[in-house]
C-alpha cells in the first residue's frame, strides 16, 4: 500500500486551520486585535489554513480514486 504524505498532512492543516478560524470567529470584537491593528489574525490565518489543508488533500484525494 502506497501512503500519499498529501493525506495525513491536509488532515492536519485542515484540523488546524478550522480550530484556528473558529478561535477567530469566537473572539471577534475582542480587544486582544488592538495591538495587530484590529485585524483578526486568528481568523485570516485560520482560513489560510485551510485552503492549504484543502490544497494538500483535495489532489491526493483525487490522484487516490484513478
Amino acid at each position: 500500500m502506497n501512503l500519499d504524505l498529501r493525506i495525513p498532512i491536509g488532515i492536519l492543516f485542515l484540523t488546524l486551520g478550522g480550530l484556528l478560524a473558529a478561535f477567530g470567529l469566537l473572539s471577534l470584537g475582542s480587544p486582544i486585535y488592538e495591538r495587530s491593528l484590529g485585524i483578526n489574525v486568528n481568523l485570516w490565518w485560520g482560513i489560510l489554513l485551510l485552503v492549504f489543508g484543502g490544497g494538500m488533500l483535495f489532489p491526493a484525494l483525487r490522484n487516490r480514486k484513478k
